[in-house]
Formats: C-alpha cells, sequence, structure tokens
C-alpha cells in the first residue's frame, strides 16, 4: 500500500467544535491524507461562545513537538505545511523554522499560511500576532489564504469586490492567493484565486447563522487539492464546493457539522464551478 499524502498542520486545537486544527485533521483525514496537528492554543471550545478554558501553547513546547518529529527524520515525509491561528506572535517563528526544515528534506513540499487574525468585525488575535505573521510567514508561503479582512489589513487596500480583491492580491505580490468573504452582486458571497496565470471565482448566496471554521475548513481543503495536483480552478472548485454543502448542513448549528456532513468534503452535492475572470 502506497503512503499518503502527509501534511504538518500548525493552528488552533478545541475540545469541542470544529475550528483550526480540529476542522482541518478530520477533513484531510476524510480525503485519505496524513496528519500531524501541532495546537497552538488548547481551548476548551471557540471563544466566540463565551466561557471557555484552555491555554496557549508556548513556542518552546511547539518548538519540541516539531524536534521530535525531526529527530525521527519524519518531516522529509510531510508533502505540506499549513497554519492557522497563532495564539502569540513569538509562535511565528517556530512556524517559519518548521517550514524551513521541511522544504529542506522535501523542496516539492507546499507551505499555505492562512493569516488567521480578524473578520469583518475587527481584529480578534492578540497584539503583534498579524504583524509577525506578515513579517515571517507570509513571505515563505506557496498559498496565503486571508479573508477580505485580512488581505484589507495586510495590503492597506478597500476591498468591497472580487475587483477590489484582485488589486489588493497584486500589491501583496504572492505567486498564489486565495480571498475568502469576498463580496459579490446581491446575495452572494466567493472566493477569488490569483495568480500570475489567471484569475478565477467561485459565488454562492450568503447562508445565515454560519458556525466558525469554514475559513479554516476551505484552506485545508484547498491545499488537499493543490497536493492531489489539481490545478488552481478545480482546486477552486473542489473546495469551495465541499465547504458550501457542510454550511448548507450547519446553518442555524453552534458548531460546524463537518461529522455528519463529511460526505460532502468527498463528492459535493452541488458542485460550484470556478469562473476566469479577466
Amino acid at each position: 500500500m502506497s503512503q499518503p499524502l502527509c501534511v504538518l498542520s500548525i493552528q488552533s486545537e478545541v475540545v469541542r467544535g470544529h475550528v483550526g486544527n480540529s476542522a482541518a485533521r478530520f477533513a484531510l483525514q476524510r480525503l485519505g491524507l496524513d496528519v500531524w496537528a501541532v495546537p497552538t492554543v488548547l481551548l476548551s471550545n471557540h471563544p466566540g461562545h463565551g466561557r471557555f478554558r484552555g491555554e496557549t501553547t508556548s513556542a518552546a513546547a511547539m518548538a519540541a513537538l516539531i524536534d521530535g518529529l525531526d529527530g525521527h527524520g519524519w518531516l522529509s515525509r510531510c508533502d505540506g505545511v499549513i497554519s492557522g491561528y497563532l495564539g502569540a506572535a513569538e509562535q511565528a517563528r517556530v512556524v517559519a523554522d518548521a517550514v524551513r526544515r521541511v522544504k529542506t528534506q522535501n523542496p516539492r513540499a507546499l507551505y499555505l499560511c492562512d493569516p488567521v487574525f480578524g473578520d469583518d468585525d475587527g481584529a480578534y488575535a492578540r497584539p503583534g500576532v498579524a504583524e509577525a505573521m506578515a513579517r515571517e510567514l507570509v513571505p515563505l508561503s506557496d498559498i496565503v489564504t486571508p479573508n477580505r479582512f485580512e488581505l484589507s489589513s495586510l495590503t492597506s487596500k478597500k476591498i468591497d469586490s472580487a475587483a477590489d480583491a484582485v488589486a489588493a492580491v497584486r500589491v501583496l505580490g504572492k505567486a498564489e492567493t486565495v480571498v475568502t468573504s469576498v463580496p459579490f452582486d446581491g446575495e452572494r458571497i466567493g472566493t477569488v484565486a490569483v495568480t500570475r496565470d489567471g484569475t478565477w471565482a467561485v459565488s454562492a448566496p450568503r447562508i445565515d447563522q454560519v458556525p466558525n471554521g469554514s475559513g479554516d475548513l476551505l484552506a485545508a481543503l484547498y491545499l488537499a487539492a493543490r497536493l492531489a495536483q489539481r490545478d488552481v480552478a478545480a482546486a477552486l472548485t473542489a473546495a469551495c464546493s465541499a465547504v458550501d454543502g457542510v454550511l448548507r448542513a450547519s446553518a442555524g448549528a453552534d458548531e460546524l457539522r463537518l461529522v455528519a456532513a463529511q460526505a460532502e468534503i468527498v463528492q459535493p452535492t452541488r458542485v460550484l464551478a470556478a469562473d476566469a475572470v479577466r
């Protein structure tokens, strides 16, 4: 039996619910990938629910976990690295070091940076985290997946449309950027992928009362598709269609119904085509 693709996932971890690693791990495993998850925080639940318990993982503890993997030579097996929410600015250097180690041992490995630090309600990461991501992680990334607020913060550009998102991505200057939560005409919201070769967009009707974690899920699914050698348009279609299916099943719930809607991850019931944007 051939070895499955392997992803090192460095994100938040919650005991209950599906955000960060708790969203990415299950989705990637459902697609047949092996996932090694390093927690940046370990919490009882998403802070959006109010009362929670837990703590931020120290940078030293994160580094020790990665050293443990590297000590066995296992980082050479990583086909991809994904990073998301950081609990403290100093964690960015640990993530950057892990990415460099993986790429040294496997130059074909892809690094997806999901700069999770805020949304339309404003920044929610601790002070210094956004700046550390912009300084340490975004420059290292092969793929970056900001939402509209994060891209606007990284580029100082206002984003009210797909055209605005494309213009901001050009300022960011990365080879492959996927922007989520982009407003489209009417009651539609979408995702825009921009590379040096072209631009593609997927949109769908807005879904009310969406639980947290959809961005974490989309980033993981997009990376999985790219690791499976799908082109950008096909990867965008696969990731957005799966997330759309999970969100439709989760509307009104307090958490993503990821387990109940797991079939959507593998075979979405509604395929959202990625259209080229000129």
